[in-house]
């Protein structure tokens, strides 16, 4: 089946199929006028059949808020594997060259309609902030596709919010996606990449690179209780803590090596210290007590 046998050409211009050879002037480029929706379909997939012909209504009753590119992904697979696409129907929007929301499955009238809306009516000041703060919130609570969801929506009104670019790149981390969240924060612009908002994602970032493989905690703590100075593995082993998310204990073990040789590498321990606080946030309970526990260390 041909693409056109499933999207039949559109008249008033709002809606059209892409290609691969094709998508930099269909989407990117397009996205800098208005948003546009990509629909990744296929021909066997029954529920892009219920939404293909619904989304398109939508598109075209909305009158130019936004245009609707559709992409047959049995055609034209590497987009969507690029962005990481796994199941179809995915809508994703784009605006000023960069995705910034998106959904699957097949979606009824109202909630497309809802997503067009979220995607172009204007957003004041008090609302991106408080969206921002519901958004940290589901993301510490664990709800991953609703904080995605809040930081999509705001960087498709504010494509620039340097928090909701953050934001994206932590739902990616913990998600254990680390490819995808290094992908993203190498799309910052480079003028704003320095930016305080996102140090705490890149030493996340530089920490899951850095951390030892998790079956690897075992040879390490027997490594620490065999030679309870062997800073090298103690250092290896709080670093894998970390990742596993067992952050008290790796705090533990990297100031019993301050304790007994601030020297040790180069000050290694602390430097590590640092990157893990700054990783997990200065409001994090673990980053508070750490630091604390550091303090009275190097200046009692």
């Amino acid at each position: 089946m041909l693409a056109s046998d499933l999207t039949p050409p559109s008249a008033n211009g709002l809606v059209k199929d892409t290609s691969t050879k094709d998508f930099m002037v269909d989407v990117i480029q397009e996205s800098r006028n208005q948003p546009v929706l990509v629909d990744f379909w296929a021909p066997w997939c029954g529920p892009c059949k219920q939404l293909g012909p619904v989304i398109e209504r939508v598109v075209t009753e909305a009158g130019g808020k936004v245009k609707l590119v559709k992409m047959n992904t049995d055609e034209h697979p590497s987009i969507a594997g690029q962005l990481g696409i796994k199941s179809i129907p995915a809508v994703i929007a784009f605006i000023d060259g960069q995705p910034v929301d998106g959904f699957v499955g097949a979606q009824p009238d109202s909630k497309i309609r809802e997503f067009i809306d979220r995607l172009t009516k204007p957003m004041e000041a008090a609302d991106a902030a408080a969206l921002l703060d519901e958004a940290e919130k589901l993301l510490a609570a664990g709800d991953l596709p609703g904080a995605a969801e809040l930081f999509g929506g705001l960087l498709a009104h504010k494509p620039d919010e340097l928090r909701a670019m953050a934001g994206m790149i932590k739902v990616q981390l913990a998600a254990g996606d680390v490819e995808n969240a290094r992908n993203l924060l190498a799309s910052v612009p480079a003028d704003k990449a320095a930016d305080p908002a996102f140090a705490a994602v890149r030493a996340q970032i530089e920490l899951a690179e850095s951390a030892p493989d998790q079956g690897e905690l075992a040879a390490l703590e027997a490594a620490v209780a065999r030679d309870p100075a062997d800073h090298q593995s103690r250092h290896d082993l709080a670093v894998a803590l970390a990742a596993d998310g067992r952050k008290e204990e790796a705090v533990d073990h990297l100031l019993s090596i301050v304790r007994k040789d601030r020297e040790w590498n180069e000050d290694g321990a602390r430097k590590q210290l640092v990157q893990l606080f700054e990783a997990w946030g200065p409001m994090d309970s673990a980053t508070i007590a750490g630091r604390r526990k550091l303090s009275s260390v190097l200046f009692s």
